[in-house]
C-alpha cells in the first residue's frame, strides 16, 4: 500500500494546497494530510479547527485522512507505514528549501522519498501567510480558500444571536 504524508500547518488550508492534494490522490492509496505541531509557532486557528476543515474538505473522499504530529516528520511517517512525503512548490526558492528537507530526510531514513508537485499557476502566490494577513485585515479571502474554511469564517463574523 502507498501512503504518503503531506506534511505542513494548514492555517488555514488554501486553495492552493487542495490543489496539490486534488493532483496526488490517484498517485497513492492513502494521503494523510498532517499538521505538524510547532510550540515556537502560534497558529491563527485552533488544531481541531484546521484538522475539521480538512475532514470536511474530503469527506467524500476515503484515501484522505486528517492527522497531526509533534517531532520530526520521518518519525510520523515511520509510526503510519508512510513511504512518501508529499511537498508542493510554488517557486524555485521553494524548491530549493525543500530540497534541503528531503535530503535530511532521505539521510534519517533512506527509504521515505519525498515527492515535489508544482503549483498549478493560478495557485501560485496563494500563501497561508497573505491570506491570514488578509483575514486578519478584513479582506476578501473567497478566491485563496476552499467553502469549508470560507464558511466557518462567515460564521465568526456573524453577530451573537439572543
Amino acid at each position: 500500500m502507498r501512503i504518503c504524508v503531506f506534511p505542513g500547518t494548514f492555517d488555514p488550508i488554501t486553495l492552493g494546497h487542495k490543489d496539490v492534494i486534488d493532483r496526488a490522490i490517484n498517485l497513492f492509496d492513502e494521503l494523510i494530510i498532517a499538521i505538524g505541531v510547532n510550540s515556537s509557532k502560534v497558529p491563527m486557528y485552533a488544531l481541531e479547527q484546521r484538522l475539521q476543515w480538512i475532514r470536511d474538505i474530503y469527506k467524500d473522499e476515503p484515501k484522505i485522512k486528517a492527522a497531526s504530529y509533534k517531532g520530526l516528520t520521518v518519525d510520523f511517517c515511520q509510526q503510519v507505514n508512510a513511504q512518501y512525503i508529499l511537498r508542493g512548490i510554488r517557486y524555485v526558492n521553494d524548491f530549493e528549501y525543500e530540497k534541503a528537507i528531503a535530503d535530511v530526510n532521505r539521510a534519517m531514513d533512506n527509504s521515505i522519498e519525498t515527492i515535489f508537485l508544482t503549483c498549478t499557476p493560478q495557485f501560485t502566490s496563494i500563501a497561508s501567510t497573505l491570506v491570514r494577513d488578509i483575514i486578519r485585515n478584513n479582506g476578501n479571502v473567497s478566491q485563496f480558500l476552499p467553502e469549508a474554511v470560507l464558511k466557518t469564517l462567515a460564521q465568526e463574523k456573524e453577530p451573537p444571536r439572543n
